[in-house]
Formats: structure tokens, sequence, C-alpha cells
């Protein structure tokens, strides 16, 4: 039951993603809220994620191990290469390809 949220958040983040990510590929402009909310959706669950990797509210331990820490670095990855892809591909179609195809590999 402790694992619901991060998966919920992540999951409805994904699907977002996978929406604005369509959306990218056909040309179509991408309205800012929906960015904002895949980034807001992403950020909670990585930060739930993360709380639980320390340990469960009730006192038990996580039993995620190397894996949640992993799981975790990817997903901070992903948040990473999300936020500065709009600062690095100003001019270059190929670069914002390139920086669109590394976020989806480190949140896939």
């Amino acid at each position: 039951m402790a694992a619901l949220p991060p998966t919920l958040f992540l999951t409805i983040a994904a699907g977002l993603g996978l929406y604005l990510g369509w959306l990218y590929l056909r040309g179509i402009r991408r309205k800012p809220v929906m960015i904002g909310l895949h980034l807001l959706l992403g950020a909670a669950g990585l930060e739930t994620m993360v709380m639980m990797l320390r340990g469960l509210p009730n006192g038990e331990t996580s039993a995620a191990g190397a894996f949640g820490g992993i799981a975790a670095g990817l997903l901070a990855a992903a948040m990473f290469s999300g936020l500065i892809a709009p600062m690095l591909c100003r001019g270059s179609r190929r670069t914002a390809n390139l920086v669109v195809a590394s976020h989806w590999v480190a949140g896939l």
C-alpha cells in the first residue's frame, strides 16, 4: 500500500509524457500547463520514491535495496535532461531530438 503514491504519480507522468512525445513527433505545439503537470507529477513521484528509500513513515524499511537507488538515480537523470532540454535545444532540431530521446530512455 505504501508504494501506491509513487506508482500512481509516475504512471500518470509517464502517460502524460507519452502524449507529449506524440505531440512533439507530430510537430504540434504542446501546452505549457501539460508540460508543467508532467514535471510536477515526475517530481512528486521521485520525491516519494526517495522518501520511501530512506524509510517508511511507520518505521519499516524499504525492500527496494540497490535497485531502488538505481531507479531513483535514473529518474533524477530523466528530470535533469527534461529540465535542460529547452536551454540546450534552442537552435538545433537534431540536438532537441537527442535530448528528448535521452529523457525518454532515462525515464523508461
